[in-house]
């Protein structure tokens, strides 16, 4: 979460759909329940159109669980925005934080990821501790693993794949929505 390093990926849908989409940690922090939180953005773009922008907030505690406070998402068709669904912000209308990567993940260890009712309310399971994961950026070892789902999307599942010091390097659509977003690239600040 060091600002200025920047996370690329390529997602393809069940279609075969290529979506681009850029992570940046950016210097900038916002105050949320008392907490530094920082700031990333987030932008997905279809065949050279931005489809999608999401301003995100993280922090970490001292035990080194990564907590995600909310995000302001937009999703575009036309350069218009269509929608905000996602958006939400702890402490505002009874959200919560959740945990997005746990300090000491075991296998069955299960979580929220985000609490806003019907809005955000993703959850995650740990699958595993110890895959190893080949990507466009690089083969990676010690990988945590996590069934990701939502009581808002029943039967939909995805299996994401954490490097350490990394973040998510390969997120598949395994049940519902099939699609693949995998880390091709990263620059560090």
């Amino acid at each position: 979460m060091r600002p200025g390093n920047v996370w690329i990926y390529r997602e393809t849908d069940a279609d075969e759909n290529v979506l681009s989409v850029k992570v940046t940690v950016t210097d900038r922090t916002k105050r949320i329940l008392g907490i530094e939180a920082t700031v990333v953005h987030e932008k997905v773009i279809v065949d050279g159109e931005l489809a999608e922008d999401a301003i995100e907030w993280y922090a970490q505690d001292t035990r080194g669980n990564l907590w995600f406070l909310g995000e302001d998402a937009k999703a575009f068709k036309n350069g218009e925005v269509v929608s905000t669904r996602g958006s939400w912000k702890a402490g505002v209308d009874g959200a919560q934080p959740g945990i997005i990567l746990p300090a000491e993940p075991q296998v069955g260890m299960a979580y929220r990821k985000e609490y806003a009712a019907g809005e955000a309310e993703d959850e995650a399971e740990v699958l595993g501790v110890d895959a190893q994961i080949d990507v466009a950026a690089g083969s990676f070892e010690g990988v945590l693993l996590t069934k990701d789902f939502s009581a808002l999307n029943p039967g939909v599942v995805e299996n994401t794949f954490y490097a350490r010091g990394l973040g998510p390097v390969l997120v598949v659509g395994v049940s519902g929505e099939k699609f693949r977003k995998e880390l091709s690239s990263i620059k560090r600040a």
